[in-house]
């Protein structure tokens, strides 16, 4: 597998491109923080700008991957990400906090170009009978900096303050940039294609989703368990600071627990994975987080509440798995890019509005009403899939 130039190239630029998004939330999370007073309403507006662009610009990068060239595209949203980092740390240097929030926006927005030309490169250089573990890996190494990126975020920016935090980020954007310009030239593959106009493939997309059973139920899934994840995402460092009264750095250790657990769960999927339907290890993944979740709202323990985030992040493999499953197996290859594209702007899209009204929610009744509602929308979310378990067992029977 690493014997693939382009698989050691995209990653190798992955983790520095990693280094920076951590270094850089972290940064804007902590330093909102002590601006505002903990706030809570700010701190769910950091989350918005972080996520919102993969709600609004995910179907358009998934169409535009299918019409650029994707070496290019990576760069050139790198290199602009980059730009964006050094604008902002200028501003901040004049006393313009806010331009925290309009980077960090700006960044994100742009990822949503660069994320599916890695998926179509995968597509064109890698075997399919690679194509798996290649993506196994990509989710290992998000996990990896879901352990590492907390503890590296808050320690530079404790050391060393938002200013070197952004300067960090400029450096590793750029080296991300300069890695990928190392790739073999573009074909001209691309031109190759059905001229068409951009909305006209971008309505075929959508429609292509819509007329497909097993993906609307998907995406029936995604808008549960994305309401209920964008609830709870601003508010975990409420449960450090209110329910388990650390200080807020202590966030990360949460967090770090948690991806642990992602990578043995991760190691212990795919050991299974061929034996498992993809929607029951969806369904389970999803049921299992809602226990969590409703738990972990009403823990008060600091020994449960690590063990809580340790059997969430160990079943959290079970979601992703069954989800990249249910989509490949599902999708034709022509659709892919705009599949993912449709696909996902309806758990962020429903993340970024649970996002926006968690804060006011925790406002006017509790942290723990929030994470139990949270829990139930994942319940509702898992039973959502029953009709595609049924089909699945319908079709095994008549066989």
């Amino acid at each position: 597998m690493f014997a693939n130039r382009y698989v050691r190239t995209i990653i190798l630029s992955r983790v520095f491109l990693q280094l920076g998004v951590w270094i850089r939330n972290f940064a804007v999370l902590l330093y909102v923080t002590e601006k505002t007073n903990n706030d809570s309403l700010y701190v769910s507006l950091i989350s918005v700008v972080e996520f919102a662009p993969i709600f609004l610009f995910a179907i358009v990068g998934g169409t535009f991957a299918d019409r650029w060239k994707p070496k290019r595209t990576m760069v050139w949203s790198d290199l602009l990400s980059t730009i964006s980092v050094l604008a902002v740390l200028l501003a901040l240097v004049m006393g313009e906090w806010y331009a925290l929030l309009l980077g960090t926006l700006i960044s994100a927005s742009l990822s949503q170009f660069s994320q599916p030309s890695a998926m179509k490169l995968y597509k064109k250089h890698v075997a399919s009978e690679q194509l798996q573990s290649v993506m196994a890996l990509s989710q290992s190494l998000l996990a990896i900096f879901t352990i590492v990126g907390p503890m590296i975020g808050v320690f530079i920016f404790m050391q060393f303050g938002i200013q070197v935090s952004l300067m960090l980020t400029f450096l590793f954007f750029l080296i991300s940039a300069i890695i990928l310009s190392l790739l073999l030239r573009d074909t001209e593959e691309v031109k190759q294609r059905k001229a068409g106009s951009f909305m006209a493939e971008m309505k075929a997309g959508i429609r292509y989703v819509w007329s497909n059973r097993s993906l609307r139920t998907l995406g029936a899934t995604f808008a549960a368990s994305g309401l209920a994840a964008g609830m709870i995402q601003p508010l975990m460092i409420f449960i450090t600071i209110e329910n388990l009264g650390q200080d807020k750095s202590f966030m990360q250790w949460f967090l770090m627990t948690n991806g642990a657990a992602m990578l043995i769960g991760g190691a212990a999927i795919m050991s299974v994975a061929k034996k498992v339907k993809p929607q029951a290890l969806l369904a389970v993944g999803l049921l299992v987080s809602a226990i969590c979740t409703v738990a972990v709202g009403a823990s008060k323990i600091l020994v449960l509440s690590f063990a809580l985030q340790a059997i969430s992040g160990l079943f959290y493999p079970c979601v992703q798995v069954g989800i990249q499953t249910l989509l490949m197996k599902n999708t034709e290859p022509a659709y892919m890019g705009r599949v993912g594209g449709a696909i996902t702007p309806i758990f962020m899209g429903m993340m970024v509005v649970g996002m926006s009204i968690s804060g006011y929610m925790k406002d006017v009744s509790s942290l723990f009403v929030v994470y139990a509602l949270s829990g139930c929308l994942l319940v509702v979310g898992a039973l959502i899939l029953v009709p595609i378990l049924n089909e699945k067992r319908a079709r095994v029977e008549n066989f």
